[in-house]
């Protein structure tokens, strides 16, 4: 998280954090606590990640994209039915027998949506912004999922400017209570 770079460059690099916690997870047998361990350090990820996505990047999207509106909605959609999934994932433990169904669902959601983003939605917008816009937004992501929640609250805005006002206050809460749960570390 917080990489560098444009605003396509700094997703793609969060985009391969998260194969490399499916990974992690797919090499180890099912029932192995270290599943949960990565299960719950990848829904932080995608949780920052989209919020990030969905304060700075869909509005770009909806502004230099043809079709930018449909894009957008579909990609927010995405966000939430993964957010749904990791809701339902978040109260099962590795050897519980939904946690494999879950992470299995997660997991092909997710490569969908992010091998769309990256055939489809980031060459448009490298095409369409002018290389100075991208970094911008690179930053203003980069902040974004600073702040942001890192847990799955499917009930929350997806839009600005809602989802602007209420992530950083959820974002402190969720991090308070992954310090004081141990939440997403190895022990």
């Amino acid at each position: 998280m917080g990489h560098g770079g444009n605003v396509i460059d700094e997703l793609m690099t969060d985009h391969r954090e998260v194969e490399d916690l499916f990974a992690r997870i797919e090499a180890l047998p099912a029932g192995a606590r270290e599943r949960k361990l990565y299960a719950d350090q990848v829904t932080m990820e995608l949780v920052r990640h989209s919020v990030a996505e969905e304060a700075y990047l869909y509005p770009a999207v909806r502004k230099h994209l043809p079709n930018g509106d449909a894009l957008a909605d579909r990609e927010i959609e995405d966000h939430a039915k993964a957010e749904r999934t990791m809701k339902d994932l978040e109260s099962c433990a590795a050897d519980d027998p939904k946690f494999d169904v879950l992470i299995s669902g997660l997991m092909t959601e997710v490569r969908s949506h992010l091998a769309d983003e990256e055939g489809t939605l980031f060459p448009g917008l490298r095409a369409a912004c002018p290389p100075e816009a991208l970094d911008d937004l690179g930053d203003k992501v980069r902040m974004a999922k600073k702040a942001a929640p890192t847990r799955p609250h499917p009930s929350a805005p997806s839009t600005p400017p809602a989802n602007k006002l209420l992530a950083p206050g959820m974002g402190l809460v969720d991090r308070m209570r992954d310090a004081l749960t141990g939440r997403g570390k190895s022990s």
